[in-house]
């Protein structure tokens, strides 16, 4: 005995062995991907708490594109001036991909872990060229620069540039405000109807 259901055509011509078994397949579903990318750098006067709730903040926004069946794409940048008679240097980490589903954790740790600049970007930025290491360790790492969405590899388009991490940001003083704060971000992006909307 097997199946889950009764293949009609084959109990009517008197066939025994007339159940058939239900396979569950994945079944894609068409939505937007919404790529962030989100500046991991910022002023060493920044509270701990700030970094915490904007980053706890998105992590609660990706989880709700994601639960409305769209996709999301997570950058984390780096982008400093080391010499005023040069452009800034930057470098991006893909942290959560579209085709993968949602690791929260590893999305928490790259935006709201405070220690995540020195355990990330600093292991990136000594692991590379021996010039372009030196270059940043003799400029103590540079002077924090917003990122831009010229920044990420060709081929990605429309990307929404998390704002630069300012120390009296107001937006992040708590975690209500932060989560309020993406919410009305969701709502303007067209994913999700803001609240009272018919």
């Amino acid at each position: 005995m097997t199946g889950s259901e009764v293949d009609i055509g084959a109990y009517l011509a008197g066939e025994p062995e007339c159940m058939v078994d239900s396979v569950p397949r994945r079944v894609s579903r068409q939505g937007k991907v919404v790529t962030f990318l989100i500046p991991s750098v910022y002023d060493h006067t920044t509270p701990h708490d700030r970094i915490r709730n904007r980053g706890l903040a998105l992590a609660a926004l990706c989880a709700a594109i994601v639960e409305a069946g769209h996709g999301v794409e997570i950058w984390s940048g780096f982008t400093a001036r080391v010499r005023r008679d040069a452009g800034p240097c930057s470098a991006v980490a893909r942290v959560i991909s579209s085709g993968e589903p949602l690791d929260v954790g590893r999305l928490i740790f790259a935006v709201a872990h405070p220690a995540m600049l020195r355990r990330l970007w600093f292991a990136v930025w000594d692991g590379g060229d021996a010039e372009t290491a030196a270059l940043l360790k003799a400029a103590q790492y540079g002077i924090p620069q917003p990122c831009r969405p010229s920044d990420l590899p060709d081929g990605i388009t429309d990307p929404y540039v998390f704002p630069y991490l300012e120390p009296d940001d107001p937006q992040w003083r708590d975690l209500d405000t932060a989560l309020a704060w993406c919410r009305g971000m969701f709502a303007d992006l067209g994913l999700i109807q803001p609240r009272g909307a018919g």
